[in-house]
């Protein structure tokens, strides 16, 4: 199956050109360190790129300060990361090892060069996008959990970590791993806590305070200007960022979670057009992220808008979560849909500790070798099924309906049938969850004779489809009796995307008569930029 990027340690090494160097050398500046000296500290800004021209750089681990990889950094090499591209933070501490001087580049600088070469920036992006699976693969970051499989605020942060392809280290309590993170800033041994380096505990952790420290986070100039504000970063939101950034408009994406959306949480994608191994929901979008802040697109999480409204110049104000304003010549709606939550007795108290509506890696690990429930009879609950069969001892998906033929896809409704870590239940539903300090059974009622039973799980997915997420709009546009935009002629206006708002466009799940599939998301995101640049400058 794809996924983010290559195999650092299969790959060809390809240098720069010395035409590359040139051009850098052009626009920046000569620096040198001397061995021992830290050259980036993790938490700062990466604001500019940085090439070796002699010496040798080693990455460290913030908690013992030791060399972390066998591998260094020397000449023809250079110190970035994929956060290089939207402004966030260094991950990981970097030292000289010895003396070494380097060619730093503004960020800003380099960016505009990597749009001029393209060539150059082949390189550049690949190697990032190597570096950061790296990172993921081997839990190598600055940012370390203590205590996930105990702690539903821990969870959160690894969820929010996770689903946005960020770093981290997850180590249960009382491991020796834990042990030595919390020793290096006297956190108490046996407790949950999320650390970003030795001596930082986050009190009250919360994915905004931990996206800040990585910098996905940041603080907007007060009523700042851009020319399409692009609200939701699902396939369709990511898709519009792309082609925005493509044709040169300053685009700003605002997701509330995690950049992705519903997609990425499917586990596995086999559907998709260039895919024939299949990619992961999260690892589909993250490269259309990339791609788009390539062109300059940037994205700001977890935020929310909350409010919409027109000014005089026509142009469009929205309002975020903590106040702050954006100004926008144009606004693309694409905040999909939100979980439904289900009647079921003590589904919230379970919700993030037994309850999940997502079916991704990360979920996974908490029904090894025990017995999983899925509720839902369309694509998403199917793969979800499908990956947690490779995990869980059995599981067992529950379906409302009498068949999966109106719902789901032909192939994977078949494959469901034919394994037999799977057993599909029709007409039947989940009417309450039971346990202690942990999800242990639930009851499930058949739809046709009204008899029960109980089920052993140790997780239930929900996967029943979701709502229009519209009511931030503040009713500037006309909606469907469900909450879902309309568009095109419904809506009076001339393009297919534009609402009856001339301005405001909607594009995936959340526009009314949608196909709710992934690959029309991100067609509708990369037609409706042309919309947008028609309206902005006519």
């Amino acid at each position: 199956m794809e996924t983010i990027g290559g195999n650092l340690a299969e790959m060809q090494r390809t240098p720069l050109d010395a035409a590359h160097v040139d051009a850098m050398r052009a626009v920046g500046a000569g620096a040198t360190y001397e061995a021992g000296a830290l050259v980036v500290r993790p938490g700062e800004p990466v604001d500019r790129f940085i090439y070796v021209e002699d010496g040798e750089i080693e990455i460290v681990n913030s908690f013992t300060g030791e060399r972390l990889l066998p591998s260094t950094l020397g000449p023809t090499q250079f110190l970035s990361e994929i956060s290089f591209l939207n402004g966030g933070a260094w991950s990981m501490p970097m030292r000289a090892v010895r003396d070494t001087r380097v060619l730093e580049v503004p960020r800003t600088a380099m960016l505009r060069l990597m749009s001029e070469i393209p060539e150059m920036s082949d390189i550049i992006i690949t190697v990032m996008a190597a570096r950061r699976r790296k990172l993921i693969e081997t839990g190598s970051s600055t940012l370390v959990l203590i205590g996930e499989e105990r702690d539903r605020s821990v969870r959160k942060i690894a969820d929010f970590a996770h689903r946005n392809r960020l770093p981290y280290a997850s180590y249960p309590i009382g491991s020796p791993e834990a042990l030595e993170v919390a020793a290096s800033c006297a956190a108490p041994a046996h407790e949950p806590a999320v650390v970003f380096g030795p001596g930082q505990i986050v009190r009250d952790p919360t994915p905004e305070k931990v996206a800040r420290l990585l910098g996905v986070a940041y603080d907007l100039i007060e009523d700042e200007p851009t020319d399409v504000l692009i609200v939701g970063g699902g396939p369709a939101g990511v898709a519009a960022a792309v082609y925005a950034g493509a044709e040169g408009l300053g685009a700003l994406v605002v997701e509330d979670t995690a950049i992705g959306g519903q997609a990425g949480a499917s586990s596995r994608i086999e559907n998709y057009m260039g895919f024939p191994t299949g990619i992961s929901g999260a690892d589909l979008i993250w490269r259309g992220e990339i791609q788009a802040m390539k062109f300059g697109t940037r994205f700001l999480m977890p935020r929310r808008v909350v409010s919409l409204e027109r000014l005089e110049d026509a142009r469009y104000c929205a309002t975020l979560d903590n106040s702050q304003r954006i100004l926008a010549g144009a606004v693309v709606v694409a905040t999909g849909v939100q979980y439904k939550r289900l009647p079921i007795e003590r589904l919230v108290e379970f919700e993030g500790d037994g309850v999940y509506y997502a079916a991704t890696e990360n979920e996974a690990r908490y029904c090894k070798s025990a017995p999983a429930v899925v509720i839902g009879g369309g694509n998403s609950a199917g793969q979800a099924a499908m990956y947690l069969s490779r995990a869980a001892s059995h599981v067992h998906l529950i379906v409302r309906g009498p068949s999966l033929a109106d719902s789901m896809s032909n192939y994977l409704s078949s494959r469901l049938e034919a394994d037999p870590r799977i057993t599909i239940e029709y007409n039947a539903e989940v009417v309450a969850l039971h346990g202690d300090d942990k999800l242990r059974t639930l009851s499930i009622r058949s739809r046709t004779d009204r008899s029960h039973r109980q089920q052993d799980a140790c997780a239930l997915f929900v996967m029943v489809g979701a709502e229009p997420n519209t009511g931030w709009l503040s009713g500037l546009v006309a909606l469907d009796p469900a909450g879902f935009v309309l568009t095109g002629d419904a809506a009076g206006a001339a393009s297919p995307y534009g609402t009856s708002e001339p301005g405001i466009f909607a594009v995936g799940d959340v526009r009314a008569g949608s196909v709710k599939r992934v690959a029309s998301g991100v067609g509708e995101g990369s037609v409706v930029i042309s919309n947008v640049w028609r309206h902005l400058n006519s």
